[in-house]
């Protein structure tokens, strides 16, 4: 199921272009019930999330960008919030980021699942399998394998997914070789929603830590993951993110209407 498939199963229409990039506008709590919906009815899509730094990435990138096409896309983080409401008058209902909304989702689905996980260290996949564990007891976790495979174990890798089966299959591999990984390899065949969930394994694991609660409500963790990785991230943060801004200015100023990929 694509993007406008999903949205039409969801029974809305709302859909804000950011940067060419559809992605839905739903309150948190419809944004679950859509999910358990299509996993009930078995209905294969991809799910990711839209944050300046990956629609900075798709801007410049075909190929991600029409892989991103093809996926159900979340709003996350202040960035597209602020493109939102230049670009339609209203931000985003929620802020569903994929580091707080994969874990509630999967602890308010009360049909008991099977949740793969693929990606970050073995070491972190593991202790994310066990924290995912202890606050979704209902469901069973499976790390399939860590995110660091050659070619030569990919197959192997795909084919025990598709032995697996999994609901939900959890790709932590970065962007965007996460989302073009499910593109090229997972179908219905293999899960029904695979969602690519960036640095979601390194969190539960408590190896990377995440922002205080005060920071997250205010919006600014983007700040404080740049003071703890100052030297990886500066770069996204301090140039990206008013790149971005610019981009979604020219969006808004360009003879386009907002609703047009550039």
């Amino acid at each position: 199921m694509n993007m406008h498939a999903a949205r039409a199963a969801s029974g809305l229409d709302t859909l804000r272009t950011i940067l060419g990039i559809p992605v839905l506008a739903i309150r948190w709590d419809d944004a679950i019930a859509l999910l358990n919906r299509l996993i009930a009815e078995r209905r294969f899509t991809k799910v990711s999330f839209l944050n300046a730094h990956n629609a900075n990435l798709a801007y410049t990138d075909p190929v991600f960008a029409e892989a991103l096409d093809d996926f159900l896309i979340l709003p996350d983080g202040i960035g597209v919030d602020l493109a939102a409401k230049l670009l339609y008058g209203a931000p985003f209902p929620d802020n569903l980021n994929g580091t707080d909304f994969v874990p509630a989702f999967l602890q308010a689905s009360t049909k008991p699942l099977t949740v793969g996980l693929l990606g970050a260290t073995r070491l972190n996949a593991e202790a994310a399998s066990r924290k995912l564990a202890a606050i979704a007891v209902q469901h069973n976790f499976v790390v399939i394998h860590d995110g660091y495979f050659s070619a030569a174990e990919e197959a192997g890798i795909v084919d025990r997914i598709e032995e697996l089966r999994p609901d939900v299959l959890l790709v932590a591999m970065g962007v965007p070789r996460q989302e073009l990984w499910i593109a090229r390899h997972i179908d219905a065949r293999h899960c029904t929603l695979p969602i690519a969930v960036g640095a979601l394994l390194d969190f539960l694991s408590g190896a990377v830590p995440r922002a205080p609660l005060w920071m997250r409500r205010l919006r600014l963790e983007w700040l404080f993951r740049l003071a703890v990785e100052p030297g990886r991230l500066w770069r996204r943060y301090m140039v990206g993110n008013p790149l971005f801004l610019w981009r979604v200015a020219r969006q808004k100023f360009s003879r386009a209407p907002a609703g047009d990929a550039e």
